[in-house]
């Protein structure tokens, strides 16, 4: 449902499918893109399309109709949500080596998907108390606005080290159920694919991710907001955005108490940069020391 006063519609969506002629394609879907006055952010690379896309609606829905003209669009599991402004700059198509960073290109065939739960069958689950392994597959600031009740976190810098950070987990959860989840789906895709091929027995991806279960379910056995890649930040459990913003210091997400800490400096600092500072200061003072000592 369309807030009030909330006129800007965003999506996201990706495919695994394979692509070509990358560069003639880059071409014509940022000049469509601009034509329809949108901004955002869409990835292509020979596995597939990760799209991100803000504007009012009917300029959104007209790209969307124009996309799905391409066979190899067809179907794109949109995800929506509204602002009051557009949380990007400017319209960017960027080619890649994957759609999603995970140095494992090959992990992703084309018209393979991972085994997937739906967002009611994985809340039906919980709510009926089954042993179900929630695996948090996004990164270490991600999670910190909220997460999945007793979820695993993998304190991942980057999905890139997800593959040798969760053949650790293998002898404990080989023969669990396992659910691995992220922010719209494409990484715990990414990942079910990688654990099965690795040796989990029963592993599935959530399928739209957390944005996806935001919308079917309201967020029942989660604690908190989610993050978003974009300058809302983060997004509530009605998909709606929050008070959060980012540290232009450091990059990390911040709650609204953390914005309240003498340590935030807007544009400056934080709580978390702040300390970093202050232990180098330490560890720099430390070092003089000794060096006087000796």
């Amino acid at each position: 449902m369309q807030p009030q006063n909330f006129h800007i519609l965003n999506t996201s969506a990706y495919k695994f499918v394979a692509l070509d002629q990358l560069d003639e394609l880059r071409t014509k879907l940022k000049e469509k893109a601009i034509a329809c006055n949108l901004k955002g952010t869409i990835l292509l690379s020979p596995e597939g399309v990760n799209v991100f896309l803000a504007g009012l609606a009917d300029d959104l829905n007209a790209f969307r109709a124009w996309l799905e003209q391409d066979g190899r669009f067809l179907d794109l599991p949109w995800k929506d949500s509204w602002s009051e402004k557009a949380p990007f700059n400017r319209m960017l198509v960027k080619l890649k080596k994957e759609i999603i960073s995970m140095d494992a290109p090959m992990i992703c065939q084309e018209n393979q998907r991972a085994k997937s739960v739906t967002p009611e069958q994985l809340k039906a689950w919980l709510d009926a108390g089954e042993e179900v392994v929630m695996l948090d597959t996004r990164n270490d600031y991600e999670y910190k606005l909220g997460s999945f009740q007793n979820a695993i976190r993998m304190d991942l810098d980057h999905f890139r080290e997800f593959p040798e950070k969760v053949k650790e987990l293998l002898p404990t959860l080989k023969h669990k159920r396992v659910v691995s989840f992220c922010t719209g789906g494409i990484r715990c895709e990414k990942a079910a694919l990688y654990m099965d091929k690795v040796g989990f027995e029963e592993v599935y991806q959530l399928d739209g991710g957390i944005l996806k279960y935001f919308e079917d379910c309201h967020g029942a056995h989660y604690d908190g907001d989610c993050f978003v890649f974009d300058k809302r930040v983060a997004v509530d459990k009605d998909l709606n955005p929050t008070s959060a913003v980012m540290c232009y210091a450091c990059l990390n997400p911040l709650t609204p108490e953390e914005q309240a800490s003498p340590l935030y400096i807007y544009e400056k600092q934080c709580p978390y940069c702040a300390s970093v500072k202050s232990q180098s200061k330490r560890d720099h003072s430390t070092t003089n020391n000794i060096s006087s000592a000796v």
